[in-house]
């Protein structure tokens, strides 16, 4: 506080003076950089720029000087007490080291004390824990024969429950035995382990045999099995309200899983390619006991309906036995086990039992017939109507595995896909060599035979459907997609029978049998496409891409994508080949056309152009002379191919030959010609009159596709004076170039042929044809 009064004494000074000297005193600015920041905020805030309140500087020093001297006399206090603190820290600090120093010493007293102890009672310890183990051992063993005397009570009660016929109860003994075996099923008794499970092995097995004598007198008095058609009886017999009460309790008491009961698994084992089946209910295991007996009595053995190549005796009898027992186990049956809230239906689980003799019995036949072809396929027929009968007919869930998947196991499935491909290309050769292979079964019927299809390719698209319908049902998508596969293999071998024979009637492209070559090609494309739409090769596409190249090979990641997303087809590159064949066909369709048409229009070509007189100089005009030979030919073949071809053919047929026919009149008779009035009048009548009206059949405005000939006329036939604007226009254009063009947002050249009727041809060509005009004036 004593600096900042000399500052302010300083301050009081210079305010009172009226000047400085000029050589020794400071100016303002000098003493006030000289000042600490903090004093001079605090006179402006106090005193202020005005010099009347100077008369304040003696409060504001003795109030500085007061807080001053309470600064100092707080500092002295604090200075005197901070010793007196730090002297009753250090006391308590050296009194809590001597306390610790106690509590170790008794620590250790204590320690040793316990130790001794110890040492002296290790030997009452010993003693104590092999009395201890005894106990133990002993309390094991009477555990043990506690277990045993257990197991021996539940045999004995279920020895007395058979005795008086109370299965139920002995159920329920067998029923806690085997829950007494899951609760061993840890334990390390091998022995007893191994007792029980005899023990409940024997007891179950009795009481099976037990319920099943019971069950299968019960079914005999129901004339179980029923080997015929059932019939109605007209007077129930007298004992029947017994029987479905017997019936009733026997299916009731049979519904007890006892393969759950004796912890046994739950899954029997199966051929490979099937799937591990549930064992059966024991109710279905004793009603499918006597049909069991005579399928193998009948099917096994040597006896004479035990034939390879009977294979349908035996399918068609289970499938007589699943509609035989139908409405028995539905009416009789499924109510039963429907009120004992077993979840088991009557019906699927027969049907089910039947079907296990039945894969048994194709197990064994089949590889029997392995070198057998004939035999082989007939057994395959048989199999495939008995999967459709089982599944349709009977209501056999898709989600069970039927005869099928026996035919699945690699051996018979490659020798299948063998056999279906032999078989498949001598029907071909068959098919090929036949009388009328190349003629339609419905060319009489016209709007039946839109396609115009030989009979070889509908009977070889028939062949492929019918490879479609057998593989369809087939539970593996690896082995549809293989029979995929050969489908595409005979496809492809079909077009290149198509491309041998077609190169042998190439001589005679506008023949019957050429023209049934390219109308197969494009049926069967056509076929191709809808199936390539169709939901199940739709299903096979995406099924062999998730399979990837194990079926389709090293394919780029841009043709998966396409495969994945459905924008590519299975059948794409068959159909592009086809399209190609067709494509090529059609060429040389059309070159044979064109070249009779060349042939015959050669003295139109030659015609006198230059000299034939004018319209008005003529009554009527009529076809040139010169041009009915090409007329005719055109309007022979035309309707020759029109009959020989499908319409879809056709239709590219005329398209292409009417672009390829106004190329040929522009080039060969137009550019090669000079026209006076009366020629150009003659070309445009016998265009215009004559040739467009032959295709006007085939659509409304054949001269859409003889643009460049109508034009031509256009510009021959235009009068003088016309022609001679247009001329100049076009002379003018051409010699200003560029510089023209950009005046305007369109071409003038161009605006004024659009106003004639002239978009195709160029001004250019307009030139050339304006040149072969002869009525000039001056000329």
């Amino acid at each position: 506080m004593a600096a900042l009064t000399e500052p302010l004494d300083s301050i009081s000074g210079s305010a009172s003076s009226s000047s400085s000297s000029s050589d020794g005193a400071s100016s303002p600015e000098a003493d006030g950089e000289r000042l600490p920041e903090h004093v001079m905020e605090l006179v402006d805030r106090e005193i202020g720029g005005d010099l009347k309140c100077l008369k304040k500087v003696s409060g504001l020093l003795e109030k500085l000087t007061a807080e001053n001297k309470a600064l100092e006399e707080q500092v002295l206090t604090v200075s005197s007490s901070v010793p007196l603190r730090v002297s009753a820290a250090l006391s308590a600090a050296e009194e809590s080291r001597r306390t610790l120093e106690e509590l170790l010493q008794k620590e250790r007293l204590l320690s040793d004390t316990l130790l001794r102890h110890l040492q002296g009672s290790q030997s009452w310890a010993d003693s104590l824990g092999q009395k201890l183990g005894q106990l133990d051992t002993v309390e094991r063993h009477v555990k043990y024969l506690q277990c045993l005397a257990h197991i021996e009570e539940l045999s004995d009660s279920i020895q007395q429950f058979l005795m008086t016929s109370s299965v139920w109860e002995a159920v329920g003994a067998v029923g806690t035995m085997a829950k007494l075996d899951l609760g061993l099923k840890e334990s390390r008794c091998a022995h007893l382990q191994a007792h029980l499970r005899e023990t409940l092995r024997f007891w179950h097995k009795i009481l099976k045999d037990r319920l099943a004598s019971d069950f299968d007198e019960v079914l005999t008095q129901l004339q179980w099995p029923f080997l015929s058609p059932p019939v109605a009886s007209l007077s129930p017999p007298a004992n029947a309200a017994e029987l479905a009460s017997q019936l009733e309790l026997l299916v009731s008491q049979c519904t007890v899983n006892f393969d759950d009961l004796t912890a046994e698994s739950k899954l029997t084992p199966s051929r490979p390619g099937l799937a591990p089946a549930t064992p059966l209910s024991l109710p279905i295991q004793i009603m499918l006991l006597p049909l069991s007996k005579r399928f193998r009595y009948h099917f096994a053995g040597n006896r004479q309906t035990n034939s390879l190549s009977k294979p349908e005796w035996f399918l068609t009898q289970v499938l007589m036995w699943m509609g035989y027992s139908s409405n028995f186990m539905e009416e009789k049956i499924q109510p039963i086990l429907n009120r004992a809230r077993a979840n088991i239906n009557a019906k699927v689980e027969l049907c089910r039992g039947l079907l296990s003799l039945v894969q048994e019995k194709l197990a064994s036949d089949a590889p029997r017939l392995l070198y057998d072809d004939a035999l082989f396929c007939h057994l395959v027929d048989e199999v495939l109507q008995f999967e459709r009968e089982l599944r349709t007919t009977h209501g056999y869930p898709s989600s069970l595995p039927g005869a099928l998947p026996i035919l699945l196991e690699e051996s018979i499935f490659q020798k299948w896909l063998s056999v279906e491909k032999k078989m498949a290309v001598e029907k071909v050769d068959a098919m090929l060599s036949a009388e009328g292979a190349w003629s339609s079964q419905y060319r009489d019927i016209t709007d039946v035979d839109e396609l115009k299809a030989p009979d070889c390719a509908e009977t070889f698209m028939t062949l492929l459907l019918t490879i479609t319908d057998r593989y369809r049902s087939l539970p593996c998508p690896r082995a549809q997609l293989s029979f995929l596969a050969l489908q595409k293999e005979l496809v492809d071998d079909f077009r290149i029978r198509l491309t041998q024979v077609m190169k042998e009637e190439s001589r005679c492209p506008l023949g019957a049998r050429y023209c049934a070559i390219l109308n197969a090609t494009n049926y069967i494309s056509s076929v191709l496409s809808d199936w390539a739409d169709n939901v199940f090769f739709l299903q096979l596409q995406q099924a062999a891409v998730s399979l990837g190249e194990e079926v389709w090979g090293p394919l780029g990641a841009t043709e998966v994508g396409r495969l994945a997303s459905l924008e590519g087809s299975i059948f794409e590159g068959l159909l592009g080949l086809l399209e190609r064949l067709k494509g090529d066909m059609l060429g040389r369709l059309l070159d044979a056309v064109m070249r009779e048409v060349r042939e015959k229009a050669q003295p139109y070509c030659r015609d006198r152009w230059l000299s034939l007189p004018s319209q008005s100089d003529q009554a009527t005009m009529s076809l040139s002379s010169s041009a009915c030979p090409m007329m005719l030919c055109m309007r022979d073949r035309l309707l020759q191919l029109q009959q020989l071809l499908c319409l879809p053919l056709f239709q590219s047929f005329w398209q292409g030959l009417a672009e390829r026919l106004d190329h040929f009149l522009y080039q060969d008779v137009i550019l090669c010609n000079h026209f006076n009035e009366g020629g150009a009048a003659q070309l445009q009548f016998d265009m215009m009159r004559n040739l467009f009206p032959l295709f006007g059949h085939y659509c409304k405005r054949p001269e859409n596709f003889f643009k460049h000939v109508k034009e031509a006329c256009i510009i021959l036939t235009l009068n003088v004076g016309s022609a001679l604007l247009l001329r100049d226009v076009l002379q003018q254009s051409q010699e200003e170039g560029e510089n023209f063009s950009s005046e305007a947002q369109k071409p003038l050249p161009e605006s004024a042929l659009n106003e004639l009727g002239v978009y195709r041809l160029a001004p250019c060509d307009v030139l050339i044809l304006l040149s072969l005009r002869a009525s000039w004036p001056g000329k």
